[in-house]
């Protein structure tokens, strides 16, 4: 079932959120695509991300990661082998293409290979001038007070 959202009242009061509407539909869309291969994300600490795939039959030569502005590519494609016949074949090996979107100043920090585990760690690194800062405020108050500290001194 495929539900669509009116986003008209958060265009009311909001500016510069457009692209909200696309992260949404886009998620919905991938929501009912295939689950291959399996991942965790977990948060490491405030800032600090990591994404793990379960990536059994593949090697560090089979997969591509690619970080874009706020997107994360992981593609993996297993070369044809033509030795040897299957009887069963339980681990999948098929082409696949995962797609994670990033928040504003998240970058990939490292991407690692290890017992079948594409690990991928993220750190969120907000800009100086992009943080919060505490603004002095000024006024007739904040006059007066530096010249009565100002007649005090003289």
């Amino acid at each position: 079932m495929r539900t669509t959202f009116d986003f008209a009242p958060l265009w009311r009061s909001t500016i510069g959120f457009d692209h909200l509407a696309d992260l949404v539909d886009s998620t919905l869309r991938q929501a009912s695509e295939d689950h291959y291969p399996p991942y965790n994300i977990e948060r490491t600490s405030e800032d600090h991300y990591r994404i793990s795939l379960a990536v059994a039959g593949f090697g560090a030569d089979d997969i591509a990661v690619t970080a874009e502005q706020n997107a994360l590519t992981i593609e993996g494609r297993k070369p044809e082998e033509g030795a040897g016949e299957y009887l069963y074949r339980g681990i999948a090996a098929r082409p696949f293409r995962r797609v994670f979107n990033l928040a504003d100043y998240v970058q990939v920090k490292e991407a690692s290979f290890r017992d079948g585990l594409l690990i991928i760690d993220l750190v969120r690194e907000v800009p100086e001038a992009m943080k919060p800062r505490r603004i002095q405020i000024g006024g007739s108050g904040a006059s007066a007070a530096s010249q009565i500290e100002q007649k005090k001194a003289a």
